[in-house]
């Protein structure tokens, strides 16, 4: 970078690819931790399984993308669902298994899998 225009032009150009929130084209976000609590407890194949499944399904307005630590690290591994005009809806303890029933269950079909919860965990 020579000038400061070069780096705001760089930004403006990057900026879509990375500012999920101010899209309007996604109408999900799934965000699964992958800090080393989450890598340890096996997020890596839960987050392998939603990028999967989403893909298989040809699914629309849907981003899966890997977060840093989420601060609960006995229910990893852990997801977030982030629906447009929604309240976060944070699934616990999944498996790759678990996490494709979230896609078809709650994207899919908009039905919350309340058993996979993180209200079902905590009292």
């Amino acid at each position: 970078m020579k000038s400061i225009e070069e780096l705001i032009t760089l930004r403006n150009k990057v900026r879509p690819s990375v500012d999920i929130k101010e899209s309007d084209e996604h109408q999900f976000r799934v965000l699964v931790g992958l800090a080393t609590c989450g890598i340890a407890a096996g997020a890596g194949p839960v987050l392998t399984a939603l990028k999967e499944e989403v893909e298989k399904r040809s699914l629309s307005g849907v981003t899966v993308k890997q977060t840093g630590c989420i601060g609960i690290c006995q229910f990893e591994p852990i997801i977030e669902v982030h629906e447009t005009g929604k309240d976060k809806v944070t699934y616990v303890n999944m498996t790759p298994e678990k996490a494709i029933q979230v896609i078809s269950s709650h994207i899919v079909n908009n039905n919350i899998v309340k058993e996979f919860t993180i209200g079902q965990y905590t009292s």
